[in-house]
């Protein structure tokens, strides 16, 4: 990181430790349905934005219900999780602080709105070390492409080969890497099923942010 100028991060499963509630919503959601979780839905849906899952989700179930009244669901049944629960990853904090002091220009890249992560990095005490945020509602493709790390690495008034993408997606690293910019994929439980396509394709893997905030 010190010949790079800006760190960009997305936010359910590299900086938040959330997936488990995503997870858990996703089951409470279709459940209240009288529909199973299937094995694959949660995979299919994380690189998407909410309009887009929610299309794949009606369609998919063949549900009575519009893209905003899914929607609504979700962000409902998510907001009380975001505001009072869902912790940072460990050692995430005392890396960004590290970067921040090393002059590195901070973004967010992420599926979720500002109603949902503004209140959930404020309480974690991190909303102030950003310089820019970007989600996929203001870019009209996935995380399969760079469009939202361009946008966040074009509010940082840096180019892509100047910042890394923290990813803990395959999508995102894909996309990412599409872009011209560097990448280090994060671990997370629930996305080990395509850790070693992340290994692959990532510049770099770590399991832990101590593994960087050591190195430092």
């Amino acid at each position: 990181m010190t010949q790079l100028k800006g760190a960009i991060f997305d936010l359910d499963g590299t900086l938040l430790d959330s997936m488990g509630i995503w997870a858990a919503i996703d089951k409470r959601f279709l459940a209240k349905r009288g529909i199973a979780l299937p094995d694959d839905y949660v995979e299919k849906v994380t690189p998407m934005n909410y309009a887009d899952a929610a299309a794949y989700t009606i369609s998919r179930f063949s549900l009575n219900e519009t893209p905003e009244e899914v929607i609504r669901d979700w962000v409902e049944m998510s907001e009380q999780a975001y505001r009072d629960e869902i912790p940072l990853k460990p050692g995430a904090e005392q890396y960004l602080r590290h970067l921040k002091q090393s002059g590195i220009k901070l973004a967010v890249a992420t599926a979720q709105t500002p109603r949902l992560y503004e209140p959930a990095l404020k309480r974690n005490g991190v909303l102030e070390l950003f310089d820019a945020f970007a989600d996929l509602s203001e870019v009209s493709r996935g995380k399969g492409h760079p469009d939202i790390y361009l946008l966040a690495a074009k509010r940082l008034n840096l180019s892509p080969a100047e910042c890394t993408v923290f990813e803990d997606i395959h999508a995102g690293i894909q996309g990412a890497k599409a872009g011209g910019f560097s990448t280090c994929g994060v671990y997370d439980p629930y996305s080990e099923y395509e850790q070693d396509q992340i290994i692959r394709d990532a510049d770099r893997f770590i399991r832990s942010y101590h593994e960087l905030w050591s190195a430092t």
